[in-house]
């Protein structure tokens, strides 16, 4: 028997012991806190991000909408050019006990992840705005459309067809970045994994495990925003 099927069967062996359910239940889990924070985030970045874009391709002919430029633009740059950890441990560390706040750590994290986002699809959704034919807002104010409503009923749904991939490429990365959430002591797919190698000495299976996880959820929603294309591609069609 090699040294690698040792450890395969060792780690195998871990699910079969008295400490099988402590293992199994840390895993479920951690994976279901990784998807959490990955999807919540996705979801608070679209809606942080589409209103950033909506004031970013607005008109500035009023002071108001200069100054929520003004701050959009500081939001963003913020966000874009400090790291997510340093971002996760400023507001786990510092701001939130400054104000008073106690939350749990995931809730913490899905915040940060979803501020963080927003930064990143504002700017995906302003090239997916620009990119829809200006002749669409043209319309909609033609017919007596106020400025929002015509970006949210006729352009932006233009526009997420345009960037759908894009924002794909942005939930993979979150489920990547979870990783990050250990250092304020939320339990997910690293820290599931960390803890099995830890108590067996032994990282080297449990890691790989690990990965192969992280890469089953990336195909899975490579493969869910593939059909999501087809089924927008064939509405297209069919008009």
């Amino acid at each position: 028997m090699s040294d690698f099927q040792y450890k395969v069967e060792k780690f195998i062996s871990l699910f079969q012991g008295s400490s099988a359910a402590s293992y199994r239940s840390e895993i479920l889990t951690g994976l279901s806190n990784t998807v959490k924070i990955a999807v919540m985030g996705l979801i608070i970045g679209i809606i942080i991000g589409t209103l950033i874009a909506i004031v970013r391709v607005s008109p500035k002919y009023k002071v108001l909408p200069r100054v929520l430029n003004g701050i959009c633009s500081f939001y963003v740059g913020f966000f874009r050019g400090t790291p997510m950890v340093v971002q996760l441990l400023l507001s786990y560390y510092v701001f939130l006990p400054l104000l008073g706040i106690n939350l749990q750590s995931v809730t913490v994290a899905i915040i940060v992840f979803g501020m963080n986002s927003g930064a990143y699809i504002s700017e995906i959704m302003r090239s997916g705005i620009q990119s829809v034919d200006p002749g669409q807002m043209e319309g909609g104010r033609a017919i007596g459309l106020s400025f929002a409503t015509t970006m949210i009923k006729i352009v932006i749904p233009q526009a997420v067809k345009n960037i759908l991939p894009t924002l794909g490429n942005e939930f993979i990365a979150l489920i990547k970045e979870t990783s990050i959430v250990s250092f304020v002591g939320a339990l997910d797919l690293y820290v599931a994994f960390r803890k099995i190698g830890t108590n067996t000495y032994e990282f080297m299976v449990p890691y790989i495990v690990m990965a192969l996880i992280y890469i089953a959820l990336v195909l899975v929603i490579s493969g869910l925003i593939k059909l999501m294309e087809r089924s927008l591609s064939k509405s297209d069609r069919s008009r």
